[in-house]
């Protein structure tokens, strides 16, 4: 598999000049299609700005963007927006589901505005909705749902046109235990199916789901890991804190 995205010396700078903020400050990564990615960082690390570039949400400052060899950073708006409803289906930790419409029916939006016709967006949005397990519930409203629910009827929106990439923002930031470990399965299934799934996040438990961990820091790629040495960032500091914990009860024995 080739690469999907190719970013290479990449700045992002609000307010140029004496006041000026690098949210991004000479990032180069490569992500490959079909892999799973967990992007991590603190509040002000930049992984928000790297996800909007990602999602082609935003532009560069400087430096190149490549999306399946295409220059992004050249492109203007109805381009961008052009490659997000081809390309990208977004999962965001707010849900953003519309209060007044029902599971299929938000689904479907998206669909609409992608010139879907009836017959088949009713088809995809069911599909998608059975796919995370909402058969039951394709005629409830937002309100009438749990949270893990309503996260899975935009995972359902996200997917029912079978986008490439599955960009997912902070998507169990609002959920409990339990709807969290559904919501990861979904977005397993999903990599193991063949997209390519990237999770912003800054819970090193959640990173440590996926088969490749990107840190980010200050605005700079601090570590980028692969396998079992990913599943130990999300663990390490667990498994430090206890064996200090044995040293410490075996000294006072």
């Amino acid at each position: 598999m080739g690469a999907l995205v190719e970013i290479r010396d990449v700045c992002k700078v609000y307010n140029p000049g004496e006041n000026e903020v690098r949210a991004l400050d000479h990032v180069s990564v490569n992500i490959d299609e079909g892999e799973y990615v967990a992007i991590i960082g603190q509040s002000g690390s930049g992984k928000s700005t790297l996800m909007n570039m990602l999602g082609c949400l935003d532009v560069p400052t400087s430096g190149l963007y490549r999306l399946h060899g295409q220059n992004v950073s050249e492109l203007d708006d109805d381009e961008l927006s052009d490659i997000r409803n081809r390309e990208i289906g977004f999962i965001f930790q707010g849900f953003n589901l519309i209060p007044n419409l029902t599971a299929i029916e938000n689904v479907e939006l998206p669909l609409i505005y992608r010139g879907v016709g009836k017959a088949q967006r009713m088809e995809l949005a069911r599909k998608a909705l059975e796919k995370v397990g909402l058969e039951h519930r394709m005629d409830h409203k937002p309100a009438e749902m749990s949270g893990g629910q309503q996260q899975r009827v935009a995972i359902a929106r996200a997917i029912a046109q079978a986008p490439p990439i599955i960009l997912a923002d902070e998507p169990t930031g609002n959920l409990d235990s339990h709807s969290t470990q559904e919501i990861m399965g979904i977005l397993r299934e999903l990599y193991e199916e063949g997209r390519t799934v990237i999770l912003i996040t800054h819970d090193n438990e959640i990173a440590a789901k996926a088969k490749r961990v990107i840190k980010i820091r200050d605005g700079h790629i601090e570590a980028d890991t692969t396998g079992a040495d990913s599943e130990m960032t999300g663990n390490s500091l667990g498994m430090m804190g206890k064996a200090m914990t044995q040293q410490i009860a075996a000294s006072a024995n």
